[in-house]
């Protein structure tokens, strides 16, 4: 700030000039409380770098299904998104419906089960017998078929993001796919309202935590390397 400067002193004895001279000076004064106003912006840094932290992979969930409120702000921060050349080829659809989940998982099921090798069938045995774990929503990324899946896995992140900032369980499902079997994909693509030359990307299971492991996985720092 010049006020004390000659050119300040000059300009404050002029009549419109003084008077701009003035306002200018008070703009100045005024904008010394935004201070306070960078403090709040790096609390909410904080809050997100807390949600990151503590995000974890739920695998068991209450019968209890998140509010509408809830989901719409799940589903607005996917839409939230960074793309590539900002395309949002996506599409989110939120899955409440109990048959059309029950049937989802029913397929799951018997392809997994089929399958020669029997490890991942009875990890999911050993975990309850459910593949989607009783998630009571599924959000399914339906994405265009000539584009590749970073965009889908950017969306994925800000959904299971705005899931745990909400309190709620949440974990990326690559599974999905098994009940996109070849029996089974057009029925849950029309039944979905899947949009013409979109197919399956990712899915997100969301709901209620219930009992079962609530710790966030350990960061492997060896991970991190800079370049000075």
């Amino acid at each position: 700030m010049c006020t004390g400067t000659r050119w300040g002193r000059e300009y404050r004895r002029e009549g419109v000039a003084g008077r701009v001279w003035k306002e200018y000076t008070s703009i100045i004064e005024h904008t010394r409380i935004k201070p306070i106003k960078f403090r709040k912006v790096k609390t909410a840094m904080n809050d997100t770098l807390k949600t990151i932290a503590q995000r974890y992979s739920c695998r068991a969930y209450t019968r209890e299904t998140p509010t509408d409120a809830e989901l719409r702000a799940i589903a607005d921060a996917a839409l939230q998104s960074p793309s590539a050349m900002n395309r949002q080829d996506w599409q989110i659809i939120v899955v409440k419906n109990k048959s059309l989940l029950e049937d989802i998982e029913a397929e799951g099921m018997r392809v997994l089960e089929g399958m020669q090798d029997k490890s991942a069938y009875n990890r999911i045995q050993s975990r309850g017998g459910k593949v989607y774990y009783n998630a009571p929503v599924m959000f399914v990324v339906a994405v265009d078929q000539n584009r590749d899946l970073l965009n889908c896995g950017i969306v994925c992140q800000n959904i299971a993001l705005a899931a745990a900032a909400q309190g709620l369980g949440s974990v990326i499902c690559g599974m999905v796919a098994l009940a996109f079997s070849p029996e089974k994909k057009k029925e849950f693509e029309k039944r979905m309202g899947f949009p013409s030359g979109y197919s399956l990307g990712m899915a997100v299971l969301v709901g209620k935590a219930g009992d079962g492991p609530k710790t966030p996985h350990a960061p492997d720092r060896s991970k991190i390397s800079f370049v000075e």
